[in-house]
């Protein structure tokens, strides 16, 4: 059964990886193979389900889909660059900007957002928005891990590690995963600035762009400020954040309605996929951790990490960096905490640093290749569409060094911090 079990688990990934538009059919499918098999036995399947996660992101991705509609991250955009001098510190300024929005709500949503924006730019400047849009996406990839709500791998590292909103900026007296991220981000302005070195052009011609409704804005900041708000909830039911988020995407979709606006944007918003694929990897995995898979992996980290700390934990950072190069990090992160968990307490170690580890490096993997990231493979369709070809190395140029200066600072920090 095992051996039917790790075989099965290993197809499911190799199949999302040449079929990335079926991956929750995959997922889905290997799940209710392992029902069928008795790998799952059918009384765990509601209790392997992480509800919390799936309604997290079930409720962000409805209000995220209102505040994009409002058009208020546009305006914001555009106030940004009318304080910039030159086209230099306009890329800075939209990178870090991308980064900001991204540790708040989904990367593909930032993009959407924000790369228009840099399209507009680069016309009236007539340079190329490549490198532009490039660096609003590996930006917004960065983020992404810095916030409990900023990306899917942290919100499922924050339900499986029991870790609130304020955790992930501060936790048991030490900074935390945040800062990590946000002094990666400062080390990759001076990166930034030089790929833009000759563009000194004055921005000219920006006008505001009017934001259509407040409402949404006003809702997203209720969203992050319940949250914050919650986490200092002692003994709080385990659903409590995806109610939160529910229930303001629920306000939002009863005001909108109301407004005779219908449900189109909150049903378009919310990625059933991802939820689907989420669902069936929730199943999966607590098919392969009853039989022991989990296990098995975890001694294989454990054999060549052997008692040192220090090596487990850089396997684990530089290792998820590479695997999340080429597969997608939500399946790869959903399958490495309990091995993470595992691997630690057999050692008789606390997980934290090796969480983190994990959650760096897999969040920032995806930034080595054009593939590694959704919001990657957005920016090239929106590029695509505009009539620009990227070439691999256009995006390798930029990825690589990119990401090597935000996941050494990161790996460095959490190690002095957290070790």
């Amino acid at each position: 059964m095992k051996t039917a079990a790790l075989i099965l688990f290993i197809l499911m990934y190799v199949g999302m990886i040449s079929f990335s538009k079926y991956r929750p059919h995959i997922a889905a499918g290997t799940a209710i193979l392992f029902l069928i098999l008795g790998v799952e036995p059918l009384d765990h399947v509601l209790g392997s389900v992480n509800w919390n996660v799936l309604m997290m992101l079930a409720g962000t991705m409805g209000t995220v889909a209102l505040f994009i509609e409002s058009r208020m991250p546009n305006r914001m955009a555009d106030k940004l660059l009318t304080m910039t001098p030159n086209v230099m510190w306009a890329a800075v300024i939209m990178s870090l900007f991308s980064g900001f929005v991204s540790a708040f709500m989904d990367n593909v949503a930032t993009v959407l957002m924000i790369a228009p924006v840099g399209l507009a730019v680069a016309s009236r400047l007539g340079i190329s928005p490549i490198p532009l849009l490039i660096c609003i996406s590996v930006s917004s990839n960065l983020q992404g891990a810095a916030t409990l709500v900023g990306d899917t791998t942290s919100i499922m590292l924050g339900g499986y590690a029991n870790m609130s909103f304020t955790d992930f900026i501060f936790m048991n007296g030490k900074f935390s995963i945040f800062w990590a991220v946000e002094l990666g981000a400062l080390a990759t302005v001076p990166f930034v600035m030089w790929i833009f070195r000759k563009n000194r052009e004055k921005i000219q011609g920006i006008t505001l762009t009017e934001c259509q409704d407040f409402f949404p804005t006003y809702l997203l900041i209720a969203n992050i400020l319940l949250l914050i708000g919650a986490s200092f909830i002692q003994d709080k039911p385990e659903i409590t954040n995806g109610l939160i988020c529910m229930a303001c995407c629920v306000v939002g979709t009863v005001r909108h309605v109301a407004k005779g606006k219908g449900f189109r944007t909150i049903l378009d918003g919310i990625d059933l996929g991802t939820l689907l694929l989420l669902t069936g990897l929730f199943i999966v995995i607590d098919g392969i951790s009853q039989i022991g898979i989990i296990q098995d992996i975890s001694d294989l980290f454990v054999r060549y990490g052997g008692s040192s700390k220090f090596l487990m934990y850089t396997l684990i950072t530089f290792g998820s960096v590479i695997f999340s190069a080429f597969i997608d990090n939500i399946p790869y992160v959903a399958t490495m905490l309990p091995i993470v968990q595992s691997a630690a307490l057999s050692m008789g170690w606390d997980p934290t640093v090796l969480y983190f580890g994990l959650l760096c490096g897999a969040t920032l993997g995806g930034n080595l290749t054009p593939v590694g990231a959704s919001a990657n493979i957005v920016t090239i369709g929106i590029l695509r569409k505009g009539g620009y070809q990227v070439r691999n190395r256009d995006f390798l140029s930029i990825g690589i060094p990119f990401t090597l200066l935000a996941v050494v600072t990161g790996y460095v920090f959490c190690w002095l911090v957290w070790a």
